[in-house]
């Protein structure tokens, strides 16, 4: 996921590579910022906008990877012992 990088458009309509992709994408893309971070997408939270293309890149990517579920682990922790 590394080297998965969005596309940020220039005043002159010139496509140029962004230092993360926004929430507002992350979020038509139907996943959280959590889930993006775990995933090893970049995240630019100074960006506001939505490019079509950055939200495609980001369903291809949910589709090849899955989303770790987060699982309980350990001892449960209980109350004083009753007598």
């Amino acid at each position: 996921m590394k080297g998965v990088k969005p596309l940020v458009f220039k005043k002159g309509g010139q496509k140029r590579f962004g230092k993360g992709f926004s929430l507002n994408e992350l979020k038509a893309a139907g996943i959280t910022a959590t889930e993006a971070r775990k995933l090893g997408i970049p995240i630019d939270v100074r960006r506001k906008t939505a490019h079509e293309e950055n939200i495609r890149i980001l369903n291809e990517l949910i589709k090849t990877s899955e989303i770790p579920n987060e699982s309980k682990s350990g001892k449960s922790k209980s109350g004083k012992a009753e007598k």
